[in-house]
């Protein structure tokens, strides 16, 4: 039976990968089981942020030599604000014993390249949707309703890329993360029966914050050219310990979705888990959205006028921070600019725990 298992290693810096050398060497990881590494850097999470290449590259670089099937689907997200701490989470998959499931189940895919003409428009929405729905074939999981996250990594258009287009969607490189942001996400919804086709059109993508996905966590960057797609569930095909539950926030200090959360999955209590139940929390996967109307709850906040720090950063932080105060520590992901993720200001968040027990 297939089972899911979660490693998560802290990063001393973008290219530390002595923690995912060391679970090999010791035999706790398996790398040519390996099926997707997520991780959180501290770069600055914009166009140039480089960070995320080089930890792509390191971690590349630490399992090519164990594979012989190519590597697996690397998700690295710039931006570890506050007190965010960087880490990786290695997703691996075993053939094992377990108890029947359903359990955590999660599939992964590579698009291929992107057009740059496509970016931020609908091509690349449906790109991604096809993407979605073949990672849910590869993760065994049926029904829409059963997947809990999709985390996209999508392209940017650079000075470059838009110079090789007749007509780029924007001529602005951080305005084009944005778009391609929200056109993955529409793209996840979609896949997931969460929109539809025909409410779906390039003047709606980045604008329409009526369409958005619960599930759907997408982050741009420069290191590539397509999409690497990870879609985390629950499926009876697995089994295992570990389960996944998702909740979505409306704003950026609303945490009693993520409570209700926390409690389906056994982790409920007044006020911060407790050290035990931190130890069977696995991850938090959270958007970050600082929302357009510039004010939070009635009472005006400086996150879009602040000229030497993009909102995101902003979000990253403030969310970050509201979280870790809910499960009592920050090693956490965040990841900032939810565009059609969540409501406006909000954003969906995702939890894998250990079952009781097991």
């Amino acid at each position: 039976m297939r089972v899911a298992r979660i490693h998560l290693l802290p990063m001393a810096s973008p290219d530390d990968v002595a923690g995912l050398l060391a679970a090999i060497e010791a035999g706790d990881i398996r790398p040519e089981g390996v099926i997707a590494v997520i991780g959180k850097t501290e770069g600055n999470g914009c166009v140039n942020d480089f960070t995320r290449a080089f930890a792509a590259r390191a971690v590349a670089d630490a399992l090519a030599p164990h594979r012989k099937d190519g590597l697996p689907v690397l998700v690295m997200s710039g931006g570890t604000e506050g007190a965010l701490s960087p880490h990786m989470l290695v997703i691996e998959q075993r053939e094992e014993l377990a108890a029947a499931g359903p359990a955590l189940a999660v599939g992964a895919v590579q698009t291929a390249a992107l057009g740059w003409q496509n970016l931020g428009r609908i091509a690349q929405v449906h790109q991604v949707a096809a993407g979605v729905r073949q990672a849910m074939v590869d993760a065994g999981i049926a029904r829409a309703g059963d997947v809990h996250f999709v985390q996209v990594k999508c392209p940017l258009l650079t000075a470059a890329r838009m110079a090789g287009c007749a007509t780029p969607v924007t001529q602005d490189a951080l305005k084009s993360m944005s778009l391609s942001r929200a056109a993955s996400a529409l793209g996840v919804a979609l896949a997931l029966g969460e929109v539809t086709a025909d409410q779906i059109s390039d003047a709606a993508i980045g604008t329409d914050t009526g369409l958005w996905s619960g599930r759907a966590s997408t982050s741009a960057g420069v290191e590539l050219d397509g999409h690497e797609i990870v879609v985390l569930g629950m499926a009876t095909g697995w089994g295992g310990p570990l389960a996944i539950d998702h909740a979505v926030m409306a704003d950026q200090v609303d945490i009693d979705p993520v409570r209700a959360c926390l409690g389906r999955l056994g982790l409920g209590k007044p006020g911060q888990l407790s050290p035990a139940q931190q130890g069977r929390m696995v991850a938090l996967l959270a958007k970050a959205e600082a929302g357009r109307s510039g004010h939070l709850r009635g009472r005006r906040h400086t996150m879009l006028d602040d000229s030497d720090i993009s909102a995101t950063r902003h979000a990253r932080a403030f969310v970050g921070g509201a979280l870790a105060g809910l499960v009592g520590h920050a090693q956490i992901y965040v990841s900032g600019g939810a565009e059609h993720q969540g409501p406006d200001g909000g954003g969906p968040v995702a939890v894998i725990a250990r079952r009781e027990g097991m």
